[in-house]
């Protein structure tokens, strides 16, 4: 046996433990790495604030402290504002539930002549194998519920943490992380931070502003129509049509559409009107002046960003994947070499002249070329004439001398 084979076995074992032990780490790891992402990319999006704010002479620790604490306010009381809307639109459609069924009852025996009874009805429901069935997984699936509700509430807190120390002691972490990097690679590295703060920031800047102006002009729609619970559904379709990508915006506007429908039928496709309208206003002229100097990405990119953003890391993905890869954009787009595009109408999507009417000037040049009437044979060019052999009158060939 080589006297090098023992160690390279050994070698070879310790580095298959260590990749097993690093990826049995990464896979325990990945909710807190996730998080510390979250509250990175959070971070960022403050920083313009609390830079503004320590900027004139406010400490940067009780600066961030205040934006937090906006936040939390702005989203207390848009919780707030949601859960008393469902709770009263849930209590009214609980109040007016026998009248609900007295009328659906007595529209099913008006066309099928059935002698159904809402006490009836009521009985076997309340018998019914499949309600007591109900009722058990409903118990059981409390404690499934409140446990995840505890789990995300320290996931949050986790977030706010991570995301408050990134933004409170932002300068002494990029001190930190240049202190171990070469002059040249921490002016790259000072470059990268600053672009994905300005990416990040304009992203959410510019879609909070989208959020206000969709919620006022929903607002308007929904207290024309008498909607209940106008501000908060107008708050809700603001919100969640801008910060959540893709399908954001049918999910923001389900839910007015539901509480006009119980107000009246029409109403409901009125909004439903307005909604793809507005839509196309945001898409092709609110959404390009105000993205236009903070995430100028091209909707394509945008879109199979989310995409690919939703697959590694699920709705968190969504969130953060316009803001980094606008970011990467940026970044990239300060190493990579351009030139001036060449004056051709091929590059503004036009065909040439040529190979568009190519057959037609060709059939146009034997037209002109064919003899006319009463000549014995071809016209006859000027110049000296050409044998067979290519020699002309004059002795000489084409392309030499005699």
């Amino acid at each position: 046996m080589p006297r090098w084979l023992p160690r390279a076995m050994v070698l070879a074992l310790a580095l298959i433990a260590a990749f097993q032990l690093g990826s049995w780490a990464f896979h325990q790891l990945t909710g807190l790495l996730i998080n510390v992402l979250i509250a990175f990319f959070l971070a960022l999006a403050i920083e313009p604030a609390v830079s503004w704010m320590a900027g004139r002479g406010m400490r940067r620790g009780f600066a961030t402290f205040l934006v937090f604490l906006a936040v939390l306010i702005a989203a207390a009381g848009f919780v707030t504002l949601l859960g008393s809307m469902l709770a009263g639109q849930i209590v009214k459609m609980v109040e007016e539930f026998p009248d609900y069924l007295d009328s659906v009852i007595n529209w099913v025996n008006g066309h099928f002549h059935t002698e159904l009874r809402r006490v009836d009805i009521q009985e076997g429901l309340l018998r019914s194998d499949w309600l007591r069935n109900y009722v058990q997984n409903s118990a059981t699936g409390v404690l499934d519920v409140s446990a995840q509700v505890l789990g995300g509430l320290f996931q949050l807190l986790t977030v706010l943490l991570f995301s408050f120390y990134f933004a409170a002691d932002g300068p002494r972490l990029r001190r930190g992380l240049c202190s171990v990097l070469p002059p040249a690679r921490q002016a790259e590295v000072l470059r990268a931070w600053e672009i994905a703060v300005d990416k990040t920031g304009g992203y959410l800047y510019s879609r909070g502003l989208m959020a206000l102006v969709s919620g006022v002009a929903h607002y308007i729609l929904l207290e024309i129509l008498e909607v209940p619970y106008a501000p908060a559904l107008a708050v809700w379709v603001g919100l969640v049509s801008q910060f959540i990508p893709t399908i954001g915006t049918y999910l923001a506007g389900a839910l007015p559409m539901l509480i006009a429908f119980t107000v009246n039928p029409w109403y409901a496709l009125w909004v439903l009107v307005f909604v793809v309208i507005y839509q196309q206003f945001e898409n092709y002229v609110l959404q390009p002046k105000l993205t236009s100097k903070t995430v100028d990405i091209h909707p394509a990119v945008a879109f199979g960003s989310v995409i690919a953003g939703t697959a590694l890391l699920g709705a968190v993905g969504a969130l953060i994947a316009i803001p980094a890869v606008a970011t990467l954009q940026a970044f990239l787009g300060a190493y990579v070499k351009r030139y001036d595009v060449t004056d051709d109408p091929r590059v503004h999507g036009r065909r040439g002249r040529r190979s568009v009417s190519g057959t037609s000037t060709r059939l146009r040049k034997l037209w002109t070329r064919r003899p006319e009437p009463g000549l014995e044979g071809p016209e006859r060019t000027e110049g000296p004439e050409r044998t067979e052999g290519g020699e002309g009158t004059d002795g000489t060939r084409d392309g030499g001398s005699s």
